[in-house]
């Protein structure tokens, strides 16, 4: 190889080579090779020795890779990590253990600062961060052999990123980025994450995602505290008039000179806006009783005029997967909402996925209470929520339920039920179900909701099943409410290509103008056709909840 023919050189002829040769080295092209014939022989003194392999981690990267560090995709190179790695055991451990100590010396001093007026000297720390992070974790090689030397470097590496972490997670030049680093270094490494998290600080959505990744009990829960309070400074007046002048500066930027304060403000609110709902991002990821605690009360706010409706709403999204089942408080904090006349529809259906993440039996109850509601749809979203947590040995349950509380019922509702119906997992067929239901014994409105199934998945061979409701002149559920209607939409002309809205008053009707129409167009093939894609589309939506997990 030409690094021991190099060596050999360095030896035969009696040339003294000294560190300023080495320094020379590091310069030049054939600079690499050199300083690891200098490194890898054990002709040399040690401190040369090491002095070369600090050499190779301070040369210039050459086409935007640090050569001297690592040339592995390089053919006929070696670097540092390769030099080390072929090196005897023994040796490598005399020359690491003295590399170690300043690298980490180098590591840990502080970031340049700007003086004023003038931009921050640039940054030397990188390539020892990158050198002493690649020896930690080089092909799985444990090129340090010593465990203290170990710690040495896991600590400093998570000093230089709690140091300047914007910039340095910023910095596009690394081997390893900050990331990469703090994920190896694992909860250590993030333990000090919330104290950087102020308001106003950079970067806070990465620090919310590192901890709740990363961190361990203690670093989340101070993490969850650390948000809470950049919330409430972004949300207060103070915030606001703070960024006043920054606002204003960048409309005259933008040639915008004749803004005035009502304008002025309407920015402001919007810039407030979005400040928060990313904050609410990051306690959605990071979790915790103070979040959850704030969320919940933002939630809860007075909006008469619905102008924190998007900031309620994402406050209760932001809670998924974050309620504590054993705190039955928070729970009823979401029930509240859910269940208020005077919540939009926005809000309580955010607030009704929150409940759906409960255990069932927590929760089941409460949502057959709203079926007393008299807003039909509160009744709808709530029932749909029902029988979506059930299986079909508690569909009695639902039914009883249903027809107890039937009061304004719109088409809507048995057309969704159905569907639901066909959904439910059990060992019976969704027909079999469905035939049971349809039973005269029982209440319009879960007959309605039996019928129905066959309107989404009956076929052209089981129009028998129903023909027989035709001529029932059961009444349909009264609705009085100006967005409940009983009407559906029938093909009509020779070929079906045009359509009419026909007003449903009985069970017959429903059956005549609802159900028939769309089983006389669907065969049993179109049948598994349409099972085998809601199979999938099932699929994928659980393969997106674990994938988010």
């Amino acid at each position: 190889m030409l690094t021991a023919t190099l060596a050999s050189v360095f030896i035969t002829t009696g040339c003294r080579t000294t560190a300023d040769d080495v320094h020379r080295w590091g310069r030049t092209k054939q600079g690499p090779i050199k300083l690891v014939a200098v490194l890898t022989h054990d002709k040399y003194p040690l401190e040369l020795r090491v002095e070369a392999a600090m050499t190779l981690v301070r040369m210039k990267p050459r086409g935007g890779k640090r050569v001297g560090i690592t040339c592995a995709d390089v053919p006929n190179c070696d670097g540092l990590l390769e030099a080390l790695t072929n090196m005897p055991a023994d040796d490598r451990k005399e020359v690491v253990s003295k590399m170690v100590p300043q690298l980490v010396a180098e590591i840990r001093k502080p970031p340049p600062q700007a003086q004023a007026g003038q931009p921050a000297p640039p940054d030397t720390s990188y390539p020892y961060k990158d050198a002493a992070y690649a020896l930690l974790t080089y092909e799985d090689k444990d090129l340090i052999g010593d465990e203290k030397l170990r710690a040495d470097i896991k600590s400093a590496l998570a000093e230089w990123a709690m140091a300047d972490f914007a910039n340095r997670l910023d910095n596009t030049t690394q081997m390893s980025g900050m990331e990469q680093v703090l994920r190896t270094l694992g909860a250590n490494g993030v333990k000090e994450l919330p104290k950087l998290m102020v308001p106003g600080a950079k970067r806070i959505s990465n620090m919310a995602s590192l901890v709740a990744e990363l961190g361990d009990p203690q670093t989340k829960l101070a993490a969850s505290t650390a948000l809470v309070k950049i919330a409430k400074e972004i949300e207060s007046e103070r915030w606001k008039k703070q960024k006043e002048a920054a606002v204003d500066a960048a409309n005259k930027a933008s040639g915008l000179k004749n803004v005035t304060k009502e304008q002025l403000a309407g920015q402001l609110e919007a810039y407030q806006e979005e400040e928060l709902l990313r904050t609410f991002s990051s306690m959605k990821e990071v979790g915790g009783k103070p979040v959850v605690d704030y969320l919940l009360e933002y939630a809860s706010r007075e909006d008469k005029e619905g102008k924190l409706e998007k900031r309620r709403a994402t406050a209760l999204a932001a809670l998924a997967g974050h309620l504590d089942k054993d705190r039955p408080e928070q729970l009823e904090v979401v029930m509240k909402l859910a269940s208020a006349p005077d919540t939009s529809n926005t809000i309580r259906s955010v607030a009704l996925q929150r409940i759906g993440e409960m255990p069932r039996k927590l929760v089941i109850d409460k949502l057959y209470e709203l079926f007393k509601a008299d807003d039909w749809k509160l009744r709808w979203v709530a029932a749909d929520l029902a029988l979506r947590m059930s299986d079909q040995s508690q569909l009695d349950e639902f039914m009883t339920k249903l027809a107890r509380n039937d009061k304004g019922m719109s088409i809507s509702e048995p057309a969704l039920y159905g569907v639901r119906m066909g959904e439910l997992k059990g060992s019976a067929k969704g027909e079999d179900l469905a035939d049971k239901y349809a039973a005269a014994n029982y209440a319009p409105s879960v007959r309605l909701s039996a019928l129905a199934y066959y309107g989404k998945y009956g076929t052209k061979d089981q129009l028998s099943k129903v023909t027989p409701y035709e001529q029932d002149s059961t009444r349909v559920p009264s609705c009085k409410a100006d967005d409940c209607e009983w009407k559906c939409e029938v093909p009509v002309g020779d070929k079906g290509d045009k359509s009419e809205v026909k007003e449903v008053s009985n069970v017959g009707e429903f059956v005549r103008y609802c159900v028939k129409p769309s089983m006389e167009t669907r065969t049993e093939a179109d049948k598994k056709k349409e099972e085998e894609a809601r199979k999938k589309q099932e699929e994928a939506k659980k393969q997106a909840e674990d994938n988010k997990e």
